[in-house]
C-alpha cells in the first residue's frame, strides 16, 4: 500500500508540477502578446500620421501647409524613434537575468510605449521619482509587471482620471518602493484578498483594445516580484481608486555572481526568501 501510495504522489506531483510550468507559459505568452499589441497600436498610429500628413502637403502646394505637414510627419518620425530604441534596450541592452537596474530609467521607458494609449484615454500620469539606487533585478520581467499594472490602471478609468506613479526609497533603506495609484473604480473588498490567484479577473473579458480579462496578468506580477525577493502591496477603496506598492531590493554595492535555478519557467535567485502580501 505505500508503495502504491508513493507511487500515485509522485505521479501526481508531476502533474502539479507540469500545471504549473503551462501556467508560467501561458503567463509569459499572455505578457508577451500585450506588449506586442501595444508595440503594434503605437506603430500603427505613427504610420498614419505619415501617411495623412504626407497626403496633405501633396494636395497643397503653399508653403505653410507644406511646413506643417512636415513638421507633424517629422515629429511622428522621432516618436517612432523613442519606440524603437525602448523596445531595442528589453531586446538588446538588458540581460535574463538579475543585474544593476535603474527603476526610474525603467519606468521612463515604459512610459514611452503607453503614451499615446494614456492620451487616448485621458488618463494623466503623474511621476513623482525620488532619488533612489538601483535595483537588484531583471529589467525586462519588472518592465512586464510595470506595463501590466499601467494597463489595469487605465481600464478601471474608463472615463479618463489619473495615476500617480511615485518611487522612491523604502523605509529599511535597503529596498526601493514603486507605487502605482489610480483613481478608479477601485476593488471590491470580496474581490481583493483573490486578486492574484490564477485566471482570477474582475474585468469581464478583454476591452475594446484587445487587452486585458484572462487573469494571468497579477498573477505573473506576484510570481516575477517573488522571484526577486520582493512584495507587492495592494490597497483599494471601491469608488476612490487602487494603489499597487512594489518593493525591491537594491542592487549589492558590490558585484556579485549570482546563482539560478529554473523553477515554472523561469529564473530564481537560487538563495534567499520571498514575500507577496495581497492586503
Amino acid at each position: 500500500m505505500t508503495t502504491d501510495g508513493d507511487a500515485q504522489n509522485k505521479r501526481l506531483q508531476q502533474q502539479v508540477d507540469q500545471l504549473k510550468t503551462q501556467l508560467a507559459q501561458a503567463e509569459k505568452m499572455t505578457a508577451l502578446g500585450e506588449l506586442l499589441g501595444t508595440t503594434t497600436h503605437e506603430f500603427n498610429n505613427v504610420l498614419m500620421t505619415v501617411i495623412n500628413y504626407a497626403k496633405m502637403g501633396l494636395r497643397h502646394k503653399d508653403d505653410a501647409t507644406r511646413t506643417k505637414a512636415f513638421d507633424r510627419i517629422l515629429a511622428a518620425g522621432e516618436r517612432a524613434n523613442k519606440i524603437t530604441s525602448t523596445i531595442l534596450s528589453v531586446a538588446r541592452n538588458r540581460s535574463h537575468g538579475m543585474e544593476s537596474t535603474d527603476l526610474v530609467s525603467l519606468t521612463e521607458d515604459t512610459l514611452v510605449l503607453l503614451e499615446r494609449e494614456m492620451r487616448k484615454y485621458r488618463i494623466q500620469v503623474e511621476k513623482q521619482f525620488a532619488q533612489v539606487g538601483p535595483c537588484w533585478a531583471n529589467g525586462n520581467q519588472i518592465q512586464q509587471v510595470l506595463l501590466n499594472l499601467l494597463i489595469n490602471a487605465r481600464q478601471a478609468m474608463p472615463n479618463g482620471g489619473q495615476v500617480l506613479i511615485r518611487i522612491r526609497p523604502a523605509e529599511d533603506a535597503r529596498a526601493v518602493d514603486l507605487t502605482l495609484r489610480d483613481s478608479g473604480q477601485g476593488i471590491p473588498p470580496d474581490k481583493l484578498p483573490r486578486i492574484f490567484d490564477p485566471y482570477f479577473s474582475t474585468k469581464d473579458g478583454p476591452d475594446e483594445s484587445g487587452k486585458g480579462g484572462t487573469g494571468l496578468g497579477l498573477s505573473a506580477c506576484k510570481d516575477i516580484i517573488e522571484a526577486h525577493r520582493g512584495r507587492v502591496r495592494v490597497d483599494s477603496s471601491v469608488g476612490k481608486g487602487t494603489a499597487f506598492t512594489i518593493r525591491l531590493p537594491l542592487a549589492p554595492s558590490k558585484p556579485v555572481q549570482a546563482s539560478f535555478v529554473t523553477s515554472n519557467n523561469q529564473t530564481l535567485p537560487a538563495t534567499g526568501t520571498t514575500h507577496a502580501s495581497s492586503s
